[in-house]
């Protein structure tokens, strides 16, 4: 019986890959043996382990309600942390408010499994209740709930908070210094990270590798380079450059301060770049408009036998999009498809997008029809793309779709709707849609939705229903609506409701020459000539002239 408990130690310990089936095979044994041997703490944490470590949850949940009174507080933090790394984030507090009401009081160890669950789902709000309910335990002070704490603020942004959870405590150990660090470099507060590690360098703290990647990460726009530069020659002068961590964030920081060159130079000394790196390198050359260099550098890196993960194929996704390359995105999905990325949400919905920029939207709704979970960003993406390229009854199509699968539409999934209809001329299909924004979902009219309504009415010569369209927006209206009706005076030869609308433009917009230069021609189309002149004479007065037309495609043949 010991040697199977040994067995069942060495499994949970070493994380080695013992089946389910296997566990539950065991723990029976073990209590058709002999049922006592189920009430020791040791046994009954080590088939919990099990249990949570291969999904079982039920079974572990039943270890922990059959526990004798009270429970140790490791089988509560045993289940916690593996809801916890599911990112169940309420199933891991139903357990610790059940745990405080219990005669079992949450440990140090409890308190800081519950704040990273917290952190890893972006509960700021919640992480605030932990640290009050630790404050008021005596356990915040505690080393690990610190750390936990410094951590978890610092990874959602508070840094303010961190820092003030750093400075209460005692004797922060080496741990807790990076931590803190990693904050001030998650948000790019390269003056408060050099403070802190001068802070580090005065209370005599031994510096490590981890440490000059935190204060190497804060270092993220052009005017923090020469700090930046400094502190690797700090790396140099300390060794701490032998590290492949260290290098990495190196290249990192160069190409974040805009240094490609230095950025370039370091990743090519680089004997064996990982991963981080390489995408990097990657999306540093796609910040700065080299397209085609990241494009060349990921297929490096692919030769080099480097398996890239979905957000770097959704990055260079995003350059074929930017070149319009049919074959760059044909190439990418290819690529994806051979890894199993291609179903990731991210990687679908840039392959959607990169599709459609490329003039192919058929294909990149094809791509959106062989997705099996779906989100409202997923949808909007095909929505906009089908709209762009005139299939706007397919994209209302896919909003009844939308509305099926219980996703509820937002703002931006009427936007794209409306300037579909807009762009094909659906007067009656967009009234329907303007209605069921508001009346069947609530949502609150934008600017960008008044825009498009009243342009559409302009379209169809409904001057007057987009006038008093305009008179009844909840907001005031910008020189978009304006100028979209103005459009539509022109399109329908108004000069009456143009000379009106104009004169708001000119009162709002007094340094908008090209609604001088509409409402002049207006005048001319009616010849009107005296009127023409006379706007023509005041826009004379004034420094303006047209730019010269740029044709990108004429660039791209070139």
């Amino acid at each position: 019986m010991r040697g199977q408990l040994q067995l069942l130690a060495a499994a949970t310990s070493n994380g080695a890959d013992l089946p389910l089936s296997h566990t539950k095979q065991l723990h029976a044994r073990l209590l058709v043996a002999s049922p006592s041997a189920a009430a020791p703490a040791d046994l009954r944490l080590l088939l919990l382990r099990s249990y949570a470590a291969r999904g079982d949850l039920a079974s572990a949940n039943r270890l922990l309600d059959e526990a004798p009174r009270p429970a140790s507080p490791l089988l509560y933090n045993a289940l916690i942390r593996a809801h916890a790394r599911r990112l169940d984030l309420p199933a891991a507090l139903v357990l610790f408010a059940r745990m405080r009401r219990s005669a079992t009081p949450p440990d140090a160890h409890t308190f800081a499994c519950v704040i990273r669950a917290c952190a890893d789902c972006s509960r700021p709000d919640a992480v605030s209740v932990v640290h009050g309910i630790s404050s008021s335990c005596g356990a915040s002070s505690h080393p690990i709930v610190g750390s936990a704490l410094v951590r978890g603020y610092a990874k959602l942004g508070l840094v303010d908070d961190a820092r003030r959870v750093f400075d209460g405590l005692r004797e922060p150990d080496l741990v807790l210094w990076n931590a803190m660090m990693s904050g001030y470099g998650y948000r790019g507060m390269w003056r408060d990270g050099l403070e802190l590690f001068l802070a580090m360098r005065r209370a005599w703290e031994r510096l490590d590798g981890y440490s000059m990647v935190g204060l190497v990460s804060c270092f993220s726009n052009p005017e923090a380079l020469a700090f930046g530069e400094a502190v690797h020659g700090v790396c140099v002068k300390g060794g701490y450059d032998s590290g492949h961590h260290v290098r990495s964030a190196l290249v990192t920081m160069y190409l974040r301060c805009g240094c490609m060159v230095s950025g370039q130079i370091l990743f090519g000394n680089l004997p064996d770049a990982d991963l981080v790196t390489w995408s990097s390198l990657i999306t540093g050359l796609l910040q700065t408009g080299k397209y085609v260099e990241s494009l060349d550098l990921f297929r490096r890196m692919c030769y080099t036998g480097r398996r890239p993960d979905s957000i770097l194929i959704a990055s260079v996704l995003s350059a074929c999009a930017s070149t319009a390359a049919i074959s760059c995105t044909s190439e990418v999905h290819c690529h994806a498809i051979r890894l199993g990325a291609d179903t990731d949400i991210r990687v679908s919905s840039s392959l959607v997008d990169a599709y459609a920029k490329c003039g192919f939207s058929e294909v990149g709704y094809w791509v959106f029809r062989q997705m099996p979970n779906k989100n409202s960003v997923m949808y909007n993406t095909v929505i906009s793309n089908l709209g762009s390229h005139g299939f706007a009854m397919k994209a209302i199509e896919v909003l009844d779709e939308m509305v099926k699968d219980e996703l509820r539409p937002d703002s931006a999934t009427f936007s794209a709707l409306l300037s579909a209809c807009c762009h094909v001329g659906l007067l009656d299909e967009g009234l329907k849609l303007f209605r069921r924004m508001r009346d069947e979902f609530h949502i609150v009219v934008k600017m960008e939705h008044y825009v498009y309504m009243v342009r559409l009415l302009a379209t169809f010569g409904n001057l007057k229903e987009a006038y008093d369209l305009i008179q009844t927006m909840s907001i005031q209206p910008d020189c978009g609506v304006w100028g979209a009706l103005l459009w539509g005076c022109c399109v329908h030869h108004n000069s009456i409701l143009g000379k009106i609308v104009a004169e708001k433009l000119f009162e709002s917009y007094p340094d908008k020459a090209a609604y001088r230069i509409m409402l002049s021609n207006l005048y001319a189309s009616q010849e009107m000539w005296w009127d023409a002149e006379e706007v023509r004479a005041e826009l004379s007065k004034e420094d303006t002239h047209k730019n010269t037309g740029i044709s990108w495609v004429g660039e791209v043949r070139k």
